[in-house]
């Protein structure tokens, strides 16, 4: 273990996973979502399968024994990037990674819906206080004198982006127990890439040759992204490296000061701190119980979000 070298591999995951999303902010105003979700998707399984032969992992990304719950996990996975890309395309970059954080909340409340997970009135306080700071994020997008009705409308794409990245989480923590990280990643990134090609009688673009390399760019970040999540595993315990998953804030509202001239509102940090702060207590009470999210990290990414899936 060194645990040196699993935190730097997380802060190079973040950065990559937050200019990906920053990528995907701009390309969206000019391309249809579906576009993007297609190259983003595609151009990431080029890294992902250089990555999985030089590991040989190939036949293990390859094989599984139960592809109807894959199909349906990824399906899931597709759903939350669409929102989340038309997320990006509506709200400052800032804001949707701020409300991509309440998915680990989300998450605590799924398992102990669906997985019987038992959650204790210390955990129970950590997701009504983040629920409260959501709250805070929220109020710029849909208080009494929001930004304007796109504003609420990406603000509600993203929350529920967030919560549909912590069902697919779920179904990640239910398929760890039998399928490999790398055939959890493989077919996400196969059906999205499907899912993101059905658009194509909606009508696509034919981009621009500029356009053409951030599009492949998205899709490298992104792939490069979910190698070095995994890679982070291998040298340090998810319980020391989650914590500077939180490092995408700090990257996206400096990309989106410098790239796109966003100042994120004081209300909508504070909002960030307060869901942050209950997350980073979450997974301390989580490591504290013996709780392990390892492969579902893994294979879904920071917990700022849903660009990230």
């Amino acid at each position: 273990m060194n645990p040196l070298l699993g935190i730097g591999l997380v802060l190079a995951s973040t950065f990559a996973f937050t200019l990906m999303s920053a990528l995907v902010r701009y390309l969206g105003q000019s391309v249809p979502i579906g576009e993007v979700v297609f190259t983003r998707s595609f151009f990431a399984l080029i890294p992902l399968l250089l990555w999985m032969a030089w590991r040989g992992q190939l036949a293990s990304g390859l094989r599984t024994s139960n592809p109807r719950a894959h199909f349906f996990r990824s399906a899931v996975g597709a759903f939350a990037m669409f929102l989340n890309f038309w997320a990006l395309t509506l709200l400052p970059l800032a804001d949707v990674t701020a409300i991509g954080f309440t998915m680990p909340l989300f998450s605590v409340v799924l398992a102990a819906i669906f997985l019987g997970e038992v959650v204790r009135v210390r955990r129970w306080t950590a997701v009504v206080v983040g629920l409260l700071g959501v709250l805070v994020m929220l109020w710029p997008h849909i208080g009494a004198q929001p930004r304007g009705d796109s504003s609420m409308f990406g603000a509600l794409l993203a929350l529920m982006g967030a919560l549909v990245v912590a069902v697919a989480m779920t179904q990640v923590r239910h398929l760890s127990r039998t399928e490999t990280t790398s055939s959890l990643v493989f077919y996400f990134s196969i059906v999205c890439t499907l899912a993101g090609l059905a658009t194509l009688p909606w009508g696509w673009v034919v981009p621009t040759p500029w356009q053409l390399v951030l599009m492949i760019g998205s899709g490298f970040f992104g792939g490069m992204g979910q190698i070095l999540i995994t890679e982070s595993y291998r040298h340090a315990d998810a319980s020391v490296v989650a914590p500077f998953s939180y490092s995408s804030m700090i990257y996206a509202v400096a990309i989106g000061y410098f790239w796109f001239s966003e100042v994120p509102q004081a209300i909508v940090l504070l909002g960030a701190a307060i869901v942050i702060a209950a997350g980073l207590f979450v997974i301390w009470r989580e490591q504290r119980l013996g709780l392990d999210r390892t492969e579902e990290r893994r294979a879904e990414g920071p917990p700022a979000g849903g660009p990230t899936v």
